[in-house]
Formats: structure tokens, C-alpha cells, sequence
């Protein structure tokens, strides 16, 4: 059952590969979406697909790549919109 989840990352989470690292998982997951960095300095993630892989994308997020310190992660799922074909960084 594909679901739709909607992620918005704190800390030092630009300039870190975050968006990269995003979607070379995303896409392994097989997951539909975007990445994007955000003028406060959050990161915004939007993805679709199998709960299960949606929820290996949440683990990641709370830690994130490296380089990146991540200190809050806010999670809200939503309904999916099947607007998405593959997955990309905006």
C-alpha cells in the first residue's frame, strides 16, 4: 500500500550532501518524491511509496549523512498523490 509521508530536517543539514544522499536513497527504496533545502535552512523532504521503505527513509533522516548534525526532525504523513515520477532534488 503506498503512502505518502512529508519530512522536514533541523541542524546542519545544508552543504552536507543531505539532498544527494536523499535521493540516491530515495531512489533505491524505490521511492517517488523531491528534496529540498529550505530558506530557514531546514531540509524539506516529500516521498511515496511502501511503508516500509518510508520508513527507512525516517531512520535516515534523523541522522543523515556524515557530515550533517541533525537536531530536530519533523514527520507528518499524509495522504499519497501518485503526483510523482521517480525522485528528485528541487
Amino acid at each position: 500500500m503506498v503512502k505518502r509521508v512529508h519530512l522536514f530536517v533541523s541542524g546542519r543539514v545544508q552543504g552536507v550532501f543531505f539532498r544527494a544522499h536523499t535521493r540516491d536513497l530515495a531512489r533505491r527504496l524505490g521511492l517517488n518524491g523531491f528534496v529540498r533545502n529550505l530558506p530557514d535552512g531546514r531540509v524539506e523532504i516529500v516521498a511515496e511509496g511502501e511503508e516500509e521503505a518510508l520508513k527507512e527513509l525516517i531512520s535516515f533522516a534523523h541522522h543523515g549523512p556524515p557530515l550533517a548534525q541533525v537536531t530536530g526532525l519533523e514527520v507528518r504523513w499524509e495522504e499519497p498523490t501518485g503526483e510523482f515520477l521517480g525522485f528528485s532534488i528541487r
